[in-house]
């Protein structure tokens, strides 16, 4: 009798969870953002078909081998279905492979053998996608972390063929007819510092026999029946089978071993009979993962910008370790070519994700971010710098030292898993070097920086972006020495916060370039993209003061200079002048296309900007401007975002706002108030807490907030801290269509700055 009742309280707990988690996959389109080429983008984005955060993605390929838009809305013919791991265009893909089903006459020329399809004939969601080509081929690919479960369906009139495109650089093939198995490696890869160790290991299994088979290679397209391996540049394999076949195939990769990828396959793939049970395990995984944050009260097109990007938010940084056969986790390092005990994560530019991708994960997974934090510090041991933008190894991309905001807002949320000296001591290394590697590889004119208090121009481009960024950094570095009770590098860091105001021009209330002589540049248009600055003008960098708001304010002489300023950022024409760019990029036409000003949405810099009214007793603006880029720049369609998306940046962007927070400063604990986009809220926390934001008038026309209560207390302050949200706080917006002016107005009511800090001690 009592195992009965046992058994009916399970039921009772398992049916009410069962009814808490809805099928929110549906919403998710992973189409949005890919009808983006060189010169525009809405998103540079391909339909990902993954899990979170997997060392391995698959998608369907438009682009031709090693160009780095892999798929494109517009073009209607796919030549391939490859493994993916690109985490930007301009980055290319690497340890690519892919399958090309060909019904007839074996093709094997990537241009001949592509074939045209309609969008209406394919599904694109994250853990499946699935599309029937104009010949009558049908592919399905349902994924895991490190392989995917593949089934080409073919056509009952003609041959059908497979083919396997070792794509731009060295690999390996073989074929064992016998266990219906083709395995190898590709060298492909840009950004690997010990390139010849680098291979990706491959073994594929499928379940029809081989009727034929052979070798060809991509460099002549020279085709070899019957052989059976073969090694060289772009080396590939066909097969053939019955025609009418439906021919499931079973793939998994690894970094260290041919051995270890078939541990991988068999640990991921083994026990699925086939391609439904993989896709059903798949959807499971992701429909947890969009359940951690449900929202209600929304219109069905906000559902799916939502989650579209939600799924993009949790696909960087990518996992690049392995499972042993006793589950203990181990890496092939991408920044000396050796193996490894332990986690390793890769693929993300930090001067993009550091300002909101890296906050929301914090949020969402702070047990992986413990990890990801001791990687940081285990690629600084292994190559000697710490990364900046790794695809996987170190490329340096960008500009600023970005791996410190993470380790110090990790800190600052209590993700205290690393050992802080240890990233003192590695920042301290990179503020004070230049390494071999691109832009954010140590700095540039360090010795200037430190002497000067700024980069000076124009011997460097970007200058006062350099300048800036390098400010917040110290800032980050001086913050984690605090935290930690660390007063040597306190000491270190604490002069070049305030860097910053060293490019601060107040006759003219810009940041501007400054010589060595100390004289600003002269012409000087704020109009003008490059120069001092990186992708942007003196109107989009001007804001870039993360840390000290407060600071910045004073150089403009009040709060309301301050927001007048601000002010003209939105009502000025979103007028382009090129400036040393010599002519129009791409992020200057989503700027325009945009038509808000000079806000640039479509790039890092200035998309904290609309939150910065919220230091200067405005917060009302913050809610309307928020609002306005929720609402206008974001949908769930191939033109989904208004530039690139970044890693998952821009993705979190729109969540974090959407939940009527961001984080303006990382490396503190604080989250800015802006305005929900939905009635109601509830993130489920890894501690099982729920923090729960309601808003029940919510409408487009109320964007206001005419009240906000924390835990039913009223609340008056414009930011909330880490900890009333991972406690599971509850807040409730009271919205409305005018502003309150009187809300959020007060000097106590701004959100951190170091010089509020400075000032409260005197």
């Amino acid at each position: 009798m009592r195992k009965l009742i046992y058994l009916v309280i399970f039921l009772f707990i398992s049916i009410g969870i069962y009814a808490q988690t809805k099928d929110l996959v549906q919403y998710v389109n992973t189409l949005q953002g890919t009808d983006s080429h060189f010169g525009l983008s809405y998103g540079n984005t391909y339909p990902t078909t993954g899990m979170p955060y997997a060392m391995h993605t698959w998608s369907a390929q438009t682009g031709k081998n090693g160009e780095g838009w892999k798929y494109q809305y517009a073009v209607d013919n796919i030549r391939g279905f490859c493994q993916s791991h690109q985490c930007s265009p301009w980055m290319s893909d690497y340890a690519v492979y892919s399958f090309m089903p060909v019904a007839g006459e074996l093709v094997v020329n990537q241009d001949k053998r592509a074939t045209k399809f309609s969008h209406d004939n394919e599904i694109a969601k994250p853990h499946y996608y699935k599309v029937m080509l104009d010949n009558g081929i049908t592919t399905e690919m349902a994924p895991t972390t490190r392989g995917v479960h593949l089934r080409f369906s073919y056509p009952s009139t003609e041959e059908a063929y497979l083919v396997i495109d070792g794509y731009t650089d060295m690999s390996e093939i073989k074929i064992d007819p016998a266990k219906r198995q083709i395995s190898g490696w590709v060298n492909n890869q840009r950004f690997v510092n010990n390139s010849k160790t680098f291979r990706s290991y491959f073994v594929v299994q499928f379940d029809k026999a081989f009727e034929d088979y052979g070798m060809w290679e991509n460099q002549k397209d020279e085709i070899y029946p019957k052989k059976l391996e073969g090694e060289g540049k772009g080396y590939g394999a066909y097969i053939k089978f019955k025609k009418g076949s439906k021919v499931q195939a079973k793939a998994a990769s690894s970094y260290i071993s041919a051995e270890q990828a078939v541990i991988t396959l068999n640990d991921e793939l083994g026990k699925d009979k086939n391609l439904e049970t993989t896709k059903i395990r798949g959807h499971k995984t992701w429909n947890e993962l969009l359940n951690r944050i449900q929202v209600e009260g929304g219109t069905d097109e906000q559902m799916k910008t939502f989650y579209s990007c939600m799924f993009r938010a949790n696909l960087f940084s990518r996992k690049f370790y392995e499972r042993k056969a006793n589950g203990e986790p181990y890496y092939y390092s991408p920044y000396d070519g050796k193996v490894y005990d332990g986690y390793m994560y890769t693929d993300n530019g930090f001067w993009d994700t550091f300002r909101s991708q890296f906050p929301l994960t914090n949020i969402l997974h702070p047990t992986m971010q413990g990890r990801y934090m001791n990687a940081l510090l285990a690629a600084q041991e292994q190559c000697g710098w710490l990364p900046a933008w790794s695809a996987p190894g170190e490329t340096g991309g960008m500009l600023g030292n970005h791996s410190i905001s993470l380790l110090a807002d990790a800190w600052a949320k209590g993700i205290r898993t690393f050992d802080p000296e240890k990233a003192l001591k590695a920042y301290a290394h990179e503020a004070m070097n230049k390494g071999p590697w691109g832009g954010a590889n140590g700095r540039g004119f360090w010795k200037e920086y430190f002497e000067l208090g700024y980069v000076p121009y124009p011997e460097s481009m970007g200058s006062s972006a350099q300048t800036m960024e390098y400010a917040y950094d110290d800032f980050c570095g001086y913050q984690l020495a605090k935290m930690t009770g660390n007063k040597h590098y306190q000491e270190v860091f604490a002069r070049q916060m305030y860097n910053y105001k060293n490019v601060f021009d107040p006759s003219i209330g810009f940041m501007r370039g400054k010589g060595v002589d100390g004289k600003w540049q002269e012409p000087f248009d704020p109009l003008e993209w490059g120069g001092p600055f990186c992708e942007g003008n003196a109107w989009h960098y001007t804001w870039s003061v993360f840390h000290d708001v407060e600071g910045l304010i004073d150089l403009f002489g009040s709060d309301q200079r301050f927001t007048t300023k601000m002010d003209s950022v939105f009502a000025l024409p979103s007028t382009i002048k090129p400036g040393t760019y010599g002519g129009v990029i791409h992020e200057m036409k989503e700027m325009e296309l945009a038509n808000m000003g000079q806000y640039a949405h479509g790039n890092q810099p200035i998309q904290h900007m609309p939150y910065l009214y919220c230091y200067a007793g405005q917060p009302w603006k913050t809610q309307y401007w928020v609002r306005q880029i929720v609402e206008r720049l974001y949908n769930s369609t191939e033109k989904g975002y208004p530039g690139d998306e970044d890693q998952g940046g821009m993705s979190s962007w729109y969540i974090l706002s959407s939940l009527g927070i961001y984080a303006v400063c990382p490396g503190t604990d604080e989250y800015v108030i802006g305005s929900p986009l939905f009635k109601k809220a509830t993130i489920t926390l890894e501690n099982c807490n729920k923090f729960v934001i309601e808003a029940p008038e919510n409408s487009r026309a109320n964007r206001y907030v005419q009240k906000l209560t924390v835990d039913g207390v009223d609340y008056t302050r414009n930011y909330l801290t880490h900890g009333q949200l991972m406690n599971g706080s509850s807040l409730r917006f009271t919205m409305d269509n005018v502003p309150n002016k009187q809300r959020g107005a007060g000097e106590e009511d701004a959100p951190y700055s170091f010089s509020k800090t400075l000032k409260k001690k005197k």
